[in-house]
């Protein structure tokens, strides 16, 4: 069982039938014990920073001591970060070491909403069977700044950011796969056999 945690935000319904449609069984949660006894929890994203973060140190006891697959996605990927900008400034779950920042206005417009594509930074099991300049969906004004190391894909929007990242049990993506058409699903379905395991 999949837990997609239930901190406040939007898009849960489309990333449990994503889920769903390749083969998953998962649960919407907010509860400690259902998230405890996942195979994998996801982190979804449409939201404030503030909010979120707010919402999950409630539950940090429980998710700071998983050893699941965690898959952030959008918001959920920035959280995992040290601190962000938006709104002020705020500290993030710090998995992922790195600084959550807004696109510079020189970039164009903002948010950066649409297609873009992914170039692979580095190889992961995530990844399989992605191709380097797959297009992927996007809906965002803030983005990651990390070491290279944490770097899975960039995208180019007026400046090279990050729109994916891995550490140990955490995985990021900026875009969201449950919107990203074949792309993304392979994405999720990479992340439920990876559950498997």
């Amino acid at each position: 069982m999949i837990a997609i945690v239930n901190y406040g935000v939007g898009n849960l319904k489309s990333i449990a039938k994503a889920i769903e449609y390749v083969g998953g069984e998962v649960v919407v949660t907010e509860d400690p014990k259902t998230i405890m006894e996942a195979s994998a929890v996801i982190f979804p994203g449409v939201g404030a920073f503030k909010t979120a973060i707010e919402r999950l140190n409630t539950l940090r006891d429980i998710i700071d001591n998983l050893t699941v697959p965690i898959l952030g996605i959008c918001l959920g990927m920035q959280l995992f970060a040290t601190e962000s900008t938006e709104g002020g400034l705020f500290k993030g779950l710090n998995y992922i070491p790195g600084r959550v920042v807004k696109f510079p206005d020189w970039v164009g417009k903002v948010p950066h909403m649409g297609w873009n594509t992914l170039k692979i930074e580095k190889e992961s099991e995530i990844l399989d069977g992605i191709k380097d300049g797959a297009y992927v969906y996007f809906v965002h004004s803030y983005y990651m700044e990390t070491d290279d190391e944490f770097v899975l894909t960039k995208t180019d929007y007026g400046i090279d950011f990050v729109s994916g990242v891995e550490r140990g049990n955490y995985i990021g993506f900026q875009f969201h796969p449950e919107k990203s058409g074949k792309t993304g699903l392979k994405i999720l379905e990479n992340f439920l056999r990876i559950s498997k395991r």
